[in-house]
């Protein structure tokens, strides 16, 4: 069922969301690159997304893990 689907869709997710670490390339639910430079706690992260140029995220908006440090 589609159901089945979303549930195990949230739960991979969540997992990648879980294992984030410093220095993981990842890509935002608005389109933005960038490296992570520091997990704040369990639900933010600070990303570099330019020389000197840092944002804070929350970790849920991560749809994607490009490359793991």
């Amino acid at each position: 069922a589609a159901s089945d689907v979303y549930k195990r869709q949230a739960k991979e997710h969540n997992q990648m969301v879980a294992a984030l670490k410093r220095g993981d390339q990842v890509l935002t639910q608005g389109g933005i690159i960038g490296k992570i430079t520091k997990v704040k706690d369990e639900a933010e992260i600070e990303l570099e997304i330019a020389s000197n140029t840092k944002v804070r995220v929350m970790k849920s908006t991560i749809v994607n893990v490009l490359s793991k440090t």
